[in-house]
């Protein structure tokens, strides 16, 4: 039960830190209301889980080949700067903080999904804490024992992005409109920033290889 605990709270303590998704999440719980920011913190959560399961069956001497640490760099930037481009364009439109409608484009769980699967952070991190856990497992104890202890990671990642989406939904009570403009903007700033470190990230491998 220690063990559960300790892994749901390490849960919490990976996905509080501001980061591409916690952005994501944000910025739907603000514009959007609380569904479309479970529904993309569900999609984070889902990506770290699609991680686990590749690492889990073997896969991930991927992350150490320069050819897939391009391509996941350069996904990478796409999408944080297509969402980063998207959230400063929503805030030089017209923002209805009373409405909750949910838009015919996009859906956030897939949002939530691409921010993550092609954070190159949360590969390298998913193959380093799943190794530790294999490793430090005895040997008598299954790979798939690792696996479930992984899994209750996931459940406190969960938690915290719920968490932030009834935060930020009901934070719109306390906003006014040119407050929720700074804040996508800033939003939109911050994931720009992100798929240019991306970016730069991507020309230095094709650079070293």
């Amino acid at each position: 039960m220690n063990d559960i605990l300790h892994n749901i709270l390490l849960g919490i303590s990976i996905a509080a830190p501001i980061g591409p998704s916690s952005l994501a999440v944000i910025q739907n719980g603000l514009r959007r209301g609380f569904l479309r920011a479970f529904l993309t913190g569900l999609g984070v959560t889902m990506a770290d889980a699609t991680i686990l399961l590749v690492i889990f069956f073997g896969l991930s001497g991927f992350v150490h080949l320069p050819l897939f640490k391009i391509l996941i760099w350069t996904l990478g930037t796409f999408v944080l700067l297509y969402l980063g481009t998207q959230s400063i364009r929503e805030a030089l439109g017209k923002i209805d903080l009373e409405t909750t409608r949910v838009s015919t484009t996009g859906n956030p769980l897939w949002v939530g999904y691409l921010v993550n699967i092609s954070n190159p952070i949360a590969i390298v991190w998913w193959a380093g804490i799943f190794g530790s856990l294999l490793g430090a497992s005895a040997g008598n104890v299954a790979k798939l024992d690792a696996l479930l202890n992984s899994a209750t990671i996931l459940v406190g990642i969960l938690c915290w992005h719920t968490t932030t989406s009834i935060l930020t939904h009901w934070g719109k009570r306390f906003l006014n409109e040119r407050t929720a403009r700074y804040i996508l903007v800033i939003a939109g700033l911050a994931l720009t920033l992100f798929g240019m470190r991306f970016a730069y990230n991507a020309i230095n491998a094709v650079l070293v290889k």
